[in-house]
């Protein structure tokens, strides 16, 4: 699939060396193809690669689409220059009269503090409360998970005995799925974090538990309506992110394991191993087709919304 984007995004470069297919703003005004419009809310702290692993993952079906990078205004980045996201990225004053087809709210490594205490929680609420009625299918990662859990179906987060970081094992759990649709059974997928959700308290809220593990817990849940999709873990992360995680905590001095089912023979002096690229593309591609493409309308102004 095309993504449209700006040709001085640091992405674009990336991913044309990797010979994935983007294109650029003036070629796709000559295309008679309506794209998908994706907003992007980054709360990365490393906003570039962040953007270059979504981007990455959008890339790998048929479908046009066009990503809006959104920020929170009421957060200073200190990882990502100003000049970066006064380039590409809009505030949601910015974008609060339009409407998506989709939305992406990624993870943050705040899970410590409760929802209240992160400086930017009363506009991301604002966010949520917005994509009720002008996207189309919310995709929430990790702790954007955990947020919309919480926003959306009061269901709260609880802290882990120790950090939670490795490639786990995870089974389908309702096979005729869209969103999983394609996926082997067990496969694996990435995660990285300190908190998690109960399994019970999803099913509680009426979600549907789509895929757990038994070492890591829920992965994917979703609303019957499919508008509203949580990946409690990081599908999107390239080969080498766990292992940069790994070492910058040791750096700091913080006491955790190396992340199992990982490295070569558990060992963090081998190369770590990729083991998720092809489920992580089929599931943002499952996504973007049955969640998305196949239900929003042309004309986005006709939006259906609850």
């Amino acid at each position: 699939m095309p993504v449209k984007m700006p040709a001085s995004l640091p992405a674009t470069r990336t991913l044309g060396s990797e010979n994935i297919f983007v294109m650029t703003e003036q070629r796709a005004k000559e295309q008679d193809i309506r794209p998908l419009k994706i907003g992007i809310v980054n709360l990365m702290p490393k906003k570039i690669e962040t953007e270059t692993q979504l981007l990455r993952m959008l890339s790998n079906t048929p479908l046009q689409v066009e990503p809006v990078l959104i920020q929170m205004s009421s957060h200073v980045s200190k990882n990502t220059s100003r000049e970066h996201l006064e380039e590409f990225y809009h505030t949601f004053d910015d974008i609060r009269e339009t409407v998506l087809d989709g939305l992406i709210i990624t993870g943050a490594p705040v899970e410590l503090l409760d929802f209240k205490e992160v400086d930017y929680w009363d506009e991301l609420c604002r966010v949520m409360e917005w994509s009720k009625t002008h996207v189309y299918s919310t995709f929430h990662i990790c702790w954007g998970a955990q947020a919309g859990l919480f926003y959306h179906y009061g269901v709260d987060k609880y802290v882990l005995p120790e950090k939670l970081s490795g490639v786990y094992r995870h089974n389908v759990l309702i096979p005729t799925s869209r969103l999983t649709r394609g996926f082997d059974n067990p496969f694996f997928a990435p995660h990285s974090r300190y908190t998690g959700v109960r399994e019970k308290d999803i099913i509680a809220a009426g979600l549907s538990s789509l895929s757990t593990s038994s070492h890591a817990g829920l992965y994917i849940a979703a609303s019957k309506d499919r508008r509203q999709v949580f990946i409690v873990g990081h599908a999107e992360y390239d080969i080498n992110t766990l292992d940069a995680e790994y070492r910058r905590d040791t750096e700091k001095g913080l006491d955790v394991r190396p992340p199992i089912n990982y490295y070569r023979d558990d060992d963090p002096n081998n190369p770590p191993e990729m083991r998720w690229r092809a489920h992580a593309h089929l599931l943002f591609a499952n996504w973007l087709n049955y969640y998305v493409y196949q239900e929003t309308p042309y004309d986005l102004a006709n939006l259906k919304t609850p």
